[in-house]
């Protein structure tokens, strides 16, 4: 098990066999290289933890700790875990900010608790086998103790082909759970249960943080340059992606702000308009930091693919994790163990198109025959191509829909949720013969209680930080993709602090009228260009048919994986469309986003068979 997670810890090995339990961890040294190999333990070895992670506040928490009489035998920030739970029980997670997949184990009470961090960016798994419980940071560390290939999980997929990932505990694999953002699971005495020590909520009926707008800029400009110092604390060099977008740039400025030295890393891209090269530099200026970068080409795309996959352990819709996994690589030749991204602030701080499109279209629904109303789309993304006759039609049968129901609880979502959706026409029968209910409808009956009482701004805020970011953004282009090169990226836009303060603010204040992330931009006004801040939002996105076909030709593993014997033998998807899809794709006229994403995913979902189904035998058995 611990032999697939090198790659997450090539630094150390440990383990523990106590009684009913063992304990494996792969290390990663980044706080006390020295003596902080786990498992870690208390005073008189009760209490025993693996995690993987870090705690940010260990400095002051262990001085809270000591005052109360626990005694340390390393410098570690694993250590606050065990005393951690010793003084506040079950409730020690409300005590810690950082991020993290922990696992405890009480040898007194014969008590195991499985934990992750409030917000999801380090993931933690379980299955049952045999009578017995396993868990790891990675799916495929689970792999060796099955009796045979695992299955993929329908509704898994028709969720990714709906979210882009899975929601809930569902994973692609049949019968492996994921522990929840915020949760805990605790074992004892034969019995399971599971609790939400944290919740991502917002205010109902208008409750919102009162102050006028610069002392509530002053704030937040306080919170995240908190949030940014903790994430420092490293015993080894720290770097920082720079994208030249607004959310590195801030946090390019808080690091300097510090007075710590100045490390960043970024790619590029030959196709110009995914390439913001002129904006990294502008800020590389502007900070005086010493800067790597790293060019992308549509080939390194295509070459990396089939690698990214066994990472992610899940399809993926686009090709965009790929490039994330080379500039990790470009960080690990550099030296460096830690990156700070800005991943976070455009749910935290209300930043997406996606938010505008919201508001503009409960403007439309208002008065749904009105011809000018919709055309205020076309100010949101001014790439798209539309001549005045196409431009009414086009908007009316993307944005339109949902026109009709203004109040449903995924107004926001419907749009991309139903281009997504394009991706599950071509579904075997025999797929779809699993399939019982709407993926939307499972996922509204999940959500929380009161959030139909919450601001519509605030609803899209939860509905995205529950879907796109955590079980995509954070983990296949996050996570998984910065681990493949034993990287670990830090997070200080989602320091649980300032999602709560963040959460309380009106929303006019995360975004004025169509103006994104208002209230950051406040903040962060004196320390940066104007350039940056007035910029337009660019997405981040890397090329995604063109990675795998060029001039009709396709590569060979992608000629092989969707031949129609392939697609027959995993039984996911129906030879004879994908054969006119990939057909189409040949002749330079899938150019849409619903064929970009349907290609991408249905040849994502053929390289994950290959990886963990029938390679099964080879790789992940001891015979």
């Amino acid at each position: 098990m611990a032999s697939r997670l090198h790659h997450r810890g090539p630094d150390a090995r440990g383990f523990q066999v106590l009684g009913k339990i063992g304990l494996g961890h792969t290390r990663l040294s980044i706080i006390d290289l020295e003596a902080g190999e786990q498992p870690i333990h208390n005073e008189d070895r009760t209490i025993w933890t693996v995690f993987n992670g870090e705690i940010f506040n260990y400095i002051e928490l262990r001085e809270e700790l000591e005052k109360r009489g626990h005694r340390f035998y390393t410098h570690s920030d694993t250590e606050v875990i065990v005393h951690a739970y010793e003084e506040y029980g079950e409730d020690f997670p409300a005590f810690l900010n950082g991020q993290f997949a922990i696992a405890v184990w009480d040898s007194r009470r014969e008590k195991l608790i499985l934990l992750r961090d409030r917000i999801g960016i380090h993931p933690l798994f379980y299955t049952r086998r045999d009578g017995r419980l396993l868990f790891a940071s990675e799916i495929k560390a689970l792999l060796p103790l099955f009796s045979s290939s695992p299955r993929l999980d329908p509704v898994a997929l028709d969720q990714i082909m709906t979210f882009w990932s899975p929601v809930g505990k569902t994973t692609i694999f049949e019968d492996v759970c994921q522990i929840l953002p915020g949760e805990m699971l605790v074992v004892h005495n034969g019995r399971e249960h599971y609790r939400d020590y944290w919740q991502w909520t917002c205010p109902e009926d208008g409750d919102y943080r009162h102050g006028n707008e610069a002392s509530l800029a002053a704030e937040l400009h306080d919170l995240l340059r908190d949030a940014t110092r903790i994430r420092l604390r490293s015993d080894v060099p720290v770097g920082a992606y720079l994208s030249g977008g607004l959310d590195s740039s801030v946090l390019t400025a808080l690091i300097h702000q510090q007075g710590a030295e100045l490390r960043t890393f970024s790619i590029g891209f030959d196709e110009q308009s995914l390439d913001e090269g002129s904006y990294q530099q502008m800020m590389i200026d502007h900070l005086g930091a010493r800067h790597s970068r790293i060019q992308c080409r549509n080939p390194d795309v295509g070459d990396a693919f089939e690698r990214a996959l066994w990472h992610t352990e899940t399809p993926i819709l686009r090709t965009a994790p790929v490039p994330m996994m080379l500039l990790s690589g470009l960080v690990h030749d550099n030296g460096y163990k830690v990156v700070l991204t800005g991943e976070g602030s455009d749910e935290v701080l209300g930043g997406y198109d996606i938010f505008k499109e919201a508001k503009i279209r409960l403007f439309w629904a208002r008065n749904p025959q009105s011809r000018f109303r919709p055309l205020l789309l076309k100010r949101l993304y001014p790439y798209l191509d539309l001549s005045p006759g196409k431009a009414q039609s086009y908007l009316q049968a993307f944005f339109g829909a949902g026109l009709d129901n203004p109040g449903a609880v995924c107004f926001s979502h419907i749009p991309r949720w139903n281009t997504t959706a394009h991706c599950k026409t071509f579904f075997s029968d025999e797929l779809k013969s699993h399939l019982r209910d709407e993926a939307t409808a499972q996922f509204e009956s999940s959500l929380p209680e009161g959030i139909r009482r919450w601001h519509p701004f605030n609803r899209a805020q939860y509905i995205e930080a529950k879907t796109l970011m955590a079980g995509y953004l954070l983990c296949s282009q996050g996570d998984r993709m910065l681990m493949a090169n034993s990287v670990e990226g830090r997070f200080p836009f989602l320091d649980h602090r300032v999602i709560e303060f963040a959460n309380r603010l009106p929303p006019r204040l995360k975004m004025k009228v169509l103006n994104e992330k208002y209230l950051l931009k406040q903040a962060m006004r004196h320390a940066l260009p104007a350039e940056i801040i007035q910029r337009y939002k660019q997405p981040y996105r890397a090329p995604d048919i063109p990675a795998f076909v060029e001039q009709g030709q396709a590569r060979d593993y992608v000629e092989a994986l969707l031949d129609p014997h392939s697609l027959r033998q995993a039984g996911y998807f129906d030879p004879q469309k994908v054969q006119r899809l990939f057909n189409k794709v040949k002749r330079g006229r899938a150019i849409g986003a619903k064929d970009n994403m349907a290609f991408v995913g249905i040849l994502s979902t053929q390289v994950w068979h290959k990886h963990f189904v029938t390679n099964y035998n080879e790789h992940y058995t001891n015979h």
